[in-house]
């Protein structure tokens, strides 16, 4: 554990005394040093699911994809914001990427902790650093308007998590996650229980988003710049899944019946912002209303508690951190050579990039689910244990599939097919820097048809 935390710590003082020159080199090496030695947690294999055990941080099948995918990120950031970032000076550089090494150290700290109030911590903690990417380095003027929405819906969602966790502390005894599995699960009855249950989940599901709490994250992503869209996008939204699937266990008796709401508007949302997605005009915010309705699959898949909803929500939660974080890093280079998020002002790119054209194509299609990437395997074990649970989910879900793949290919055909407008006449060509980041997206997302049950969490 510490071999992979204690290097990502000393990478801060490392930005601030590597001269200027080889600051990007320096930093982008180093966190893809520590992002392969993070690979290793991929193996573990201990008799209890739970292996590199210390009292207060262990990591288990369910904990390892989502750290892996934290520190393989990293490095995929510091690629994409050197561009970004070119013009300001030297010192504000050196503050973008210690923001983005401090997010992944809280990351790694939530994910592995086995404190349910060190991972709350952890999970308040990532907002500060967050919230400082998007109001400082934003492209809008509207970027403090997303900062107050990001800032205003987490908190108000996470204060009754807070209260909640107290209360169970003063119940049981223990907030430690290897013990509270075995504690005598509550008999809830009381409405104050109903309520608990209620802030047990409500912070997980503002932050996963749930439909009807989602405002706040096609702002934050369209206001953000691309590290910040990417980090939103691949690792953050996953506190929310991963903190429900923590909590799961100890809210047994109630939530057979109290889910129902939820679990119908997570399937409404699916098919509402994939609808908001056929009529976007702006690229970034079409891709963020794809991760509401993504994660509206996996919010339903984690609360029908089956090992196979589980299984099929941690797959696509990992698949969906690497695709939408390869079309957000798409949208940007474009946005870096058109100055224009408006999809009508900048299509027919293939006749001037014809190889972003196929990594656009790759993208989308993961986006879609194509039959062999592990996309497809996610949603169809979600979709699957739903309609075991009741065969009335199979139309809000198939409805929800067809409007995927139509916006999906809308997104490609407005993007890159067509007439070439007559405004674009000089774009750079595309740099190498940009196909290695799109090629360490896209490529652990297809090596892992062949070995999927790295990701599979419990149910291997």
């Amino acid at each position: 554990m510490l071999k992979i935390l204690l290097p990502t710590i000393m990478l801060v003082p490392t930005i601030w005394a590597t001269p200027a020159k080889h600051l990007w080199s320096t930093a982008l090496s180093c966190s893809l040093v520590i992002s392969l030695i993070s690979l290793t947690w991929l193996k573990s294999s201990a008799e209890s699911g739970w292996s590199f055990l210390s009292p207060y941080m262990a990591t288990d099948p369910l904990s390892t994809p989502l750290l892996a995918l934290t520190c393989w990120l990293l490095p995929l950031m510091i690629l994409a914001s050197q561009n970004h970032t070119a013009s300001e000076p030297i010192s504000r550089q050196r503050a973008y990427i210690t923001l983005l090494t401090s997010l992944q150290i809280f990351l790694i700290m939530a994910f592995s902790a086995t404190e349910v109030i060190m991972f709350y911590i952890m999970f308040e903690a990532t907002l500060i650093p967050t919230l400082v990417i998007i109001t400082r380095w934003g492209n809008q003027t509207e970027r403090l308007n997303a900062g107050t929405y990001f800032l205003f819906y987490t908190l108000a969602g996470s204060l009754p998590l807070l209260v909640a966790l107290l209360l169970l502390q003063n119940s049981t005894g223990t907030l430690s996650l290897l013990t509270l599995q075995y504690a005598p699960s509550m008999q809830l009855s009381s409405f104050a229980d109903k309520l608990w249950w209620a802030g047990c989940l409500l912070a997980f599901l503002v932050k996963m988003p749930l439909y009807g709490a989602h405002l706040w994250l096609p702002k934050a992503h369209v206001e953000a710049p691309i590290a910040g869209s990417m980090v939103l996008a691949a690792v953050l939204l996953k506190l929310g899944g991963y903190g429900m699937m923590r909590m799961m266990i100890m809210l047994e008796p109630l939530t057979k019946e109290l889910s129902y709401p939820f679990i119908i508007f997570a399937l409404w949302g699916v098919i509402m912002t994939g609808s908001i997605c056929l009529r976007q005009t702006d690229l970034k915010s079409l891709i963020a209303y794809s991760s509401v309705s993504h994660m509206g699959l996996v919010a339903a898949g984690i609360l029908i508690q089956t090992p196979w909803g589980f299984t099929g929500a941690l797959i696509l939660m990992i698949t969906h951190g690497l695709t939408s974080s390869a079309l957000f890093c798409l949208a940007n280079t474009n946005y870096e050579r058109t100055h224009s998020r408006t999809m009508i002002l900048a299509r027919g790119l293939q006749m001037v990039l014809p190889l972003m054209t196929a990594w656009w194509f790759i993208a989308s299609l993961a986006n879609l689910a194509l039959p062999p990437l592990p996309n497809l395997m996610g949603e169809l074990m979600i979709i699957t244990s739903l309609f075991h649970w009741s065969w009335w989910t199979i139309a809000l879900t198939g409805a929800g599939t067809l409007i995927t793949a139509g916006y999906s290919l809308y997104m490609f055909l407005m993007t890159q097919r067509g007439p070439l407008p007559t405004h674009i006449i000089s774009l750079d060509p595309t740099h190498s820097r940009e196909h290695l980041l799109m090629a360490l997206h896209l490529l652990p997302l297809i090596l892992l048809i062949s070995k999927p049950e790295l990701i599979w969490g419990w149910t291997a």
